[in-house]
């Protein structure tokens, strides 16, 4: 039996925006699930509660996550501490690990903005501390600078328009890596899932 993907969208997006990552993933011959949530609306503990339910769907086999930028997050909080998961690996596609300067200034527009952040504000605004979880987890970020984020805070040196690279590194880290795309592009970027499969596969991304 092939290894198990789910695919977790970002913030803002629903599952159908994965699909050509989806038909890469499946290319590659992994079986692929898209894990769609209300990104807003839905609180953190529901979505973990729903997500931890899926994997144990597929369990025995390997159930790796993948997720774009707050879907990484929840990837991680999902199996930071679980201990009854599927064994599996994380892949987060430009995911604030170290929380986001574009999601502070957003905040930054009062209620309104704090509203559009949803349940999720606290985890995009902050971030984590590090990753202490057993799995492995590889992150890509993008450093093309097109995007909303960049609009709405100073973000020092490489970014991909709405995460800055320094912000999706973490201690504890497998690997990480940069490709050249923009922030929304990493659902689309060849090169992106390249680096997927490959990490998901050997657990390392491949030399640039």
């Amino acid at each position: 039996m092939p290894d198990q993907i789910i695919l977790l969208h970002g913030l803002w997006m629903r599952g159908f925006a994965l699909g050509l990552l989806h038909k890469r993933m499946a290319d590659a011959g992994f079986a692929v699930d898209r894990f769609d949530y209300m990104s807003v609306v839905s609180s953190q503990e529901r979505i973990v509660e729903r997500l931890h339910l899926r994997m144990q769907r597929y369990a025995p086999g390997p159930v790796h996550l993948v997720g774009h930028s707050l879907g990484g997050l929840l990837a991680l909080q999902a199996c930071r501490e679980a201990v009854d998961l599927p064994p599996g690996r994380i892949v987060c596609l430009g995911s604030p690990l170290q929380g986001s300067a574009a999601a502070r200034g957003f905040a930054g527009f009062g209620q309104g903005g704090e509203a559009l952040l949803g349940h999720n504000r606290e985890l995009l605004e902050h971030g984590m501390e590090r990753w202490d979880g057993e799995r492995e987890v590889g992150v890509i970020a993008g450093r093309v600078p097109i995007g909303l984020g960049a609009m709405l805070a100073h973000m020092e040196g490489e970014h991909d328009g709405t995460v800055a690279v320094a912000e999706t590194r973490l201690p504890g880290l497998t690997d990480h890596c940069v490709v050249e795309t923009s922030h929304t592009g990493l659902v689309l970027s060849a090169d992106a899932a390249q680096q997927v499969v490959h990490f998901l596969q050997d657990g390392r991304f491949a030399s640039p």
